[in-house]
């Protein structure tokens, strides 16, 4: 089987969707591998790296003509003229992906999205979400800490005693326990909260308080345990619960999502007025609209005294071993479509029929 590594071309992305790791264990497996030239470069992978690891370097035609061609982001459909009939691509889909199922299936090339790899012990080893939202998760941290007026960790100094800030993070998945795990490392005196019931368990193993469990929904996660949305009476709760906690914080990191939907309004503006002067809110959330409701994607602002971060595509800040991570994920993922050394869509496997868009291979 032919597989192909294309270099990223949208803004902000440095992540790389195989690593030179990857690629030696798909050439051990029996496929060839083409790499376009400087592919790896933004997260620290060189082409010497990828020639060491026994892959052919090519340009970005020469990457394109392969049975199953590697991306993180979805290629543009203006990118789409070197891919042969009957290609699968590898990428996240992307928030715009609703027209491109018809460019796809016009040329006869199937998109795998990553995006929608099933919740399944089977297929944790190539769940993307999972392992790039620890990056975003532990970054978050970073870059709250980096933007506060004051330490994490209480310090005893000959200057005085110094308190511990307080850490408020809104979503306990795996971004937000990262989180949580993170700002404890820190010494941030911290509390999580989730909507769902099962989250209180998690938060609590990692030695956070949980915010009030009242609030929580016992039905508020999905078959896949991701949080869907609240009815009205349940989100008045949430609320009322985060704006009791969230005036006392120093640090926010909001990570709370519903897949296929904008983020949930967890912060209003009434609650970060409420703040002290200083405090900073991360809103990891920001490139699906934003858990907090002055959160401006990819900006920083200010509201009385506050400052509100909306990073967006956090795990990219991290190349390097976001791309480890994630080339991890796409490498065992190409493997499922290896049968007998060849390239094989078996439409009756859960994880391909869930993932697939666009037109059939041929």
């Amino acid at each position: 089987m032919h597989v192909g590594v294309l270099k990223e071309t949208a803004p902000r992305e440095r992540r790389v969707a195989l690593g030179p790791d990857a690629v030696a264990r798909l050439i051990k497996a029996g496929d060839t591998v083409t790499v376009q030239r400087g592919a790896g470069a933004a997260a620290w992978f060189s082409d010497e790296a990828y020639a060491a690891a026994g892959a052919t370097l090519g340009d970005a035609r020469d990457a394109a003509a392969a049975d199953v061609v590697c991306k993180v982001q979805r290629p543009a459909d203006n990118e789409l003229d070197g891919f042969r009939n009957g290609a699968v691509v590898v990428a996240l889909a992307g928030r715009d992906a609703s027209a491109s199922p018809e460019t796809l299936a016009s040329r006869g090339i199937m998109l795998l999205a990553l995006e929608r790899v099933p919740r399944s012990t089977r297929a944790q080893a190539m769940d993307v979400l999972s392992s790039q939202a620890t990056v975003a998760g532990y970054k978050a941290v970073l870059i709250g800490a980096s933007s506060l007026a004051r330490f994490l960790p209480m310090l005893t100094t000959a200057a005085g005693s110094l308190t511990p800030a307080k850490a408020l993070i809104l979503g306990a998945g795996v971004a937000g326990l990262q989180a949580i795990a993170t700002a404890r490392r820190l010494g941030a005196v911290v509390t999580g909260f989730d909507v769902r019931a099962a989250a209180a368990e998690a938060v609590l193993s990692l030695g956070a308080k949980f915010l009030a469990p009242g609030a929580i929904a016992q039905d508020a996660a999905t078959t896949g345990g991701y949080a869907r949305e609240l009815e009205d009476e349940q989100q008045q709760r949430v609320l009322a619960a985060i704006s009791g906690a969230i005036a006392q914080s120093d640090l926010v990191i909001s990570t709370a999502a519903i897949p296929g939907k904008p983020a949930p309004r967890l912060i209003t503006s009434t609650m970060v007025a409420q703040m002290k002067p200083g405090s900073v809110i991360v809103d990891v959330a920001a490139e699906t609209g934003g858990n907090c409701e002055l959160t401006q994607p990819g900006e920083t602002v200010e509201h009385h005294g506050v400052t509100i971060i909306g990073p967006l595509n956090l795990p990219s800040t991290m190349p390097m071993h976001a791309s480890q991570m994630f080339s991890r994920n796409v490498q065992t993922l190409v493997d499922l479509l290896r049968k007998d050394g060849k390239l094989t869509l078996d439409m009756s496997d859960d994880i391909i029929a869930a993932m697939c868009l666009g037109g059939p291979a041929r």
